[in-house]
Formats: structure tokens, sequence, C-alpha cells
């Protein structure tokens, strides 16, 4: 497996706090069967920022400490940019990182709780650029949650997106369960990927959730699924079926649900 969302470089976010948990973070991968993994530090969230250079920098020291420790993982560079007015400016000036700096594909994380008006454009202007955007965690958003059209607009013009291991597997709850399972049957989401931090709250899990896929969406889906996180880091073109919309059942007066 690859993994392509993962804060496995020491000492930059709130993932990894030293090398020794980076390389404890790899060697559990590697037992989930993942051999392949793509750093995303935060960058650009109001608490952290890694630039380009800085990441291409400490993947370059984390590989060469998994070799020495005869850990069969690779780790690639990726950068989880938080969505700004000024992403394309910080784009020009060299600062965001693409996925395994290369000239494809980018990843963008919205805000927790909603979705900035100027989303549609920033992901518009993005993809002028050439670059495929892929919206990560797009389940545990508030108002996407609420309400999908807007993700189901964003994909429909070209985003991409990917959900959390751990949403799949429920660890975030029945709620967020449901939905990222209803974005992956309505072909809302083209990666599912682990967002671990650590090993203890926020461990791998991309074991369990591919069993869930497996069980709950067909194992068609399952290995797409996987298939694409390959093309990914290829930097070649990923599979995308055509995306339909959720229904979300409407209220009766504030009876129901």
């Amino acid at each position: 497996m690859i993994d392509i969302h993962c804060h496995i470089l020491p000492s930059v976010d709130d993932g990894a706090r030293h090398m020794t948990e980076s390389l404890e973070m790899a060697r559990a991968a590697y037992s989930e069967g993942i051999t392949k993994i793509v750093a995303t530090p935060h960058h650009n969230n109001g608490q952290y920022n890694n630039t380009r250079e800085e990441i291409l920098e400490k993947v370059e020291e984390l590989n060469e400490r998994l070799e020495k420790e005869g850990i069969n993982i690779t780790v690639l560079p990726g950068q989880e940019s938080r969505i700004s007015g000024e992403l394309l400016e910080q784009y020009e000036r060299d600062e965001l990182l693409t996925m395994n700096d290369g000239d494809k594909y980018i990843f963008i994380e919205l805000p927790s709780s909603q979705v900035p008006l100027y989303t549609e454009k920033i992901i518009y202007d993005i993809q002028m650029k050439g670059l495929t955007p892929i919206i990560v965690h797009p389940e545990r958003n508030a108002e996407l949650i609420e309400n999908p059209e807007k993700l189901y607009q964003l994909v429909k013009k070209g985003a991409c997106t990917q959900v959390t291991a751990a949403s799949v597997a429920g660890k975030f709850g029945k709620k967020i369960k449901k939905f990222s399972l209803e974005l992956i049957e309505a072909n809302l989401t083209h990666f599912v990927a682990s967002d671990a931090h650590n090993l203890k709250g926020r461990n791998f899990q991309m074991a369990e959730a591919f069993n869930v896929i497996e069980k709950e969406c067909g194992t068609d889906t399952k290995y797409l699924l996987l298939e694409n996180a390959e093309l990914l880091v290829e930097g070649s073109m990923i599979i995308k079926e055509v995306p339909e919309r959720i229904k979300k059942k409407k209220k009766l007066f504030g009876i129901l649900g």
C-alpha cells in the first residue's frame, strides 16, 4: 500500500515529535503493508509553516535514516497547504510543494468548520497552472457534511479529494464514517490515506479502512482506490468515475434526525 498523507517528518508540525517517533511510525506502517509514504506537513494553517525547500531537506534526512535502520519504507515529499487567498502567490514564490515535487498534483486543506467563499476560484486558478488540487479530509469539514452539494460542484469542476482511513474505520464517529462511505459510493473521493500523526490517537488504520471499504463498497472500489495512490505517486493520470450527488434527507419541522 501507499499512504499519500502522513505527518511522519520529525519536529515540523503536530505529527512526529522527533526522529525516534518517525522511525516508530515507519515500522508500524510497514507492518500494515505500507511501503511508500507521502510526508505532508502542515503549511500556512496559522500554526505551522513548512516551505518546499525545508520539506525536501527533511524528507532526504528521513530517507537516509530509514535506510540506515533497515526499514523498507520510502518517504516522498508532499505538503498540506491551508487554502487562502494568497495560495497562488505562494506557489509563484516556490513556497508550495506539489506531490513528489512534480508538475501534476497539490494537496489543499480547507478549514474544519467551513468552506471559504473563494474556494471555487482558487481551485480553478490552481488548475489553470496545470495542477490538479486534492482536497484532503473533506469528510471532516462541517459545512460539507451539511451541504455535500458544494463538494460535488468542486469535484465536478476538476478537484480530487482524499478521505482519512480513520474516518472510514469509524474512529471519528458514526456520522463521519457514514459520510465517508457516501463520498466513496458517489465517486466524490479518489484516495484513502492515513493522515497519521502518531501511534496513539492518530495512527495509520489503513488496513482496517480498506477492509471496511471492501465490505461496504465492494472489491472493485477497494482496488480502484489503492491503484489511484500508485498512479498519484507516479505522476500519472488517476482513475476518476463520474461524480454523483449525495441527497440529504430533509428534516420535518425539526422533529426528525
